[in-house]
């Protein structure tokens, strides 16, 4: 399985990369290396808590590389009149009778916490590529479903602000 992701997403993705490589995977081994020369390491937790970040930093390196190695970049272009990436849509949830604000963004970049939802969500599938008035069923799983209105439609574009998953 690919991941589809936006140019912004591998550039940032490489920027982490270069940090962990450049900057912090020194930083780390030399706290490891302090750790070690403190003797006995069967119970020195300072060597075995820097082992851990390392080994850590390591995994989200390889993570990342393996994100970028597999990743197909998406056209961001969507019709003026279909939800596309990074667009801002208002929903009206009619189970709970309220509004609801989301903008639609690629897995790397979800934070449905603040209304970041990735378009491979049960949210995000349903509503992509939808049109304003356009009332869709939500399928969350096997048991749960909802319906939302799609009310309107900000079209937006691809913000480098929008930070990357750190998990």
């Amino acid at each position: 399985m690919h991941d589809e992701l936006t140019k912004v997403d591998i550039k940032k993705m490489q920027e982490e990369i270069d940090y962990r490589v450049k900057e912090l995977t020194p930083k780390l081994k030399e706290e490891l290396s302090k750790a070690r020369a403190q003797g006995d390491l069967s119970e020195n937790f300072e060597y075995k808590s820097s082992k851990r970040e390392l080994s850590r930093n390591y995994s989200r390196i390889n993570y990342l590389q393996r994100m970028i190695a597999t990743a197909v970049v998406v056209d961001l272009d969507s019709e003026n009149d279909k939800i596309g990436l990074f667009d801002k849509v208002r929903l009206y949830i009619e189970e709970d009778d309220e509004d609801m604000d989301i903008v639609i963004v690629t897995t790397l970049r979800q934070d449905s916490t603040n209304g970041f939802v990735s378009k491979e969500s049960p949210l995000g599938k349903a509503v992509f590529g939808k049109s304003t008035g356009d009332r869709v069923l939500v399928k969350v799983n096997d048991s749960y479903s909802y319906y939302a209105v799609i009310k309107s439609i900000e079209k937006g574009k691809d913000d480098e602000s929008l930070a990357i998953s750190p998990f």
